[in-house]
């Protein structure tokens, strides 16, 4: 979704519409582009780990993300 969302903002970015696909180049509209499923809480162990996962992706991505 990170990638899906980096190339809605590129397509964003050179047309000045939204992305067919995955909206605005946020890592919401990718996400709203699948089926949601009910969101736990953090008293959830196997949530929590989860988000930790998706946080440490998106630093990752930033920090490879070649500068424009």
């Amino acid at each position: 979704m990170i990638a899906e969302a980096e190339l809605a903002d590129r397509h964003v970015a050179m047309t000045g519409r939204l992305h067919p696909f995955y909206g605005n180049g946020s890592l919401m509209a990718a996400a709203r582009s699948r089926v949601l499923a009910d969101e736990p809480g953090f008293d959830d162990l196997q949530y929590c780990q989860c988000f930790e996962m998706v946080l440490q992706s998106l630093i990752r991505f930033h920090i490879n993300r070649p500068r424009s």
